[in-house]
C-alpha cells in the first residue's frame, strides 16, 4: 500500500555476522567488540541462525567451554525472514505470532539487515509524534512519512491502522534493563525486568 511504513525504512542495516564453523568464544569476542547482543549465522550471504546473549548464557551454565563448541550447535534456527518491502505492521504480527524478538531482513533472499522489538519501538515512537502533529495540524497541512511518502492529515484508512497499532502490543511491556518488549516481567530492586536479564 503507498505510503505504509516498510521493513527497509526501520530496520538496522549494520549487523555482526559469524559462519556456522565459528566458536562461539569467537561470536562472544565480536558481540563485546561490537557491543552487539546477538549475531547472525551465515552461510555465504544467507542468514541460517541467530546466537544471543542467552544462548551464550546456556552453554557456560552447561559448564560447556565456548572455545570448544561451534556457533551451529548454539544457535536458534531457522530464522524468521520477512522481504524488507514487507509492511512493518505485518513483520511486527509475524514477530508476535512467532513470539521472537528480531527477525532477518532480506531482499532476494540475502540478508540486508535486522528488525528488531527496538526498532519497532523506535518506528512507534515516531509514527505516534507524527499522527499527534497531523491531529493538531490544519488540514491544509502535509506530512512526510518515514517512507517519504507525502500525505495529507485526513489520510483514508488511517483511523483504522491507527486503532490496530495502539492495541497490538497491548499485552507487553518494556524490559527496564534490556528495553525489548516481554510478557513476562517481574519487580527486581524496582526495576521491571524481562526472565532473560532476570538470568543473568
Amino acid at each position: 500500500m503507498e505510503g505504509e511504513v516498510t521493513v527497509r525504512d526501520v530496520m538496522t542495516r549494520e549487523f555482526v555476522g559469524v559462519s556456522e564453523s565459528d566458536t562461539v568464544l569467537g561470536a562472544v569476542k565480536l558481540m563485546d567488540e561490537e557491543d552487539a547482543g546477538y549475531v547472525v549465522v551465515l552461510r555465504g550471504s544467507q542468514p541460517v541462525g541467530i546466537v544471543t546473549e542467552s544462548d551464550v548464557l546456556e552453554l557456560v551454565a552447561d559448564e560447556r567451554d565456548p572455545a570448544d563448541v561451534a556457533v551451529s550447535a548454539v544457535m536458534s534456527d531457522p530464522v524468521v525472514s520477512v522481504d524488507v518491502d514487507r509492511a512493518l505492521s505485518d513483520a511486527a504480527a509475524t514477530m508476535s505470532r512467532e513470539d521472537i524478538r528480531r527477525v532477518a531482513a532480506t531482499s532476494e533472499g540475502e540478508l540486508v539487515g535486522v528488525l528488531s522489538e527496538r526498532d519497532l519501538i523506535a518506528a512507534s515512537a515516531s509514527l505516534s509524534g507524527a499522527r499527534t502533529a497531523r491531529e493538531e495540524a490544519p488540514d491544509d497541512v502535509a506530512f512526510s512519512n518515514a517512507g517519504g511518502t507525502s500525505m495529507g492529515a485526513g489520510s483514508a484508512g488511517g483511523d483504522a491502522r491507527d486503532e490496530a497499532d495502539r492495541y497490538e502490543y497491548a499485552d507487553r511491556s518494556i524490559c527496564e534493563t534490556c528495553g525489548t518488549l516481554s510478557r513476562e516481567l517481574a519487580n527486581v530492586n524496582g526495576q521491571l525486568i524481562c526472565a532473560d536479564c532476570r538470568g543473568v
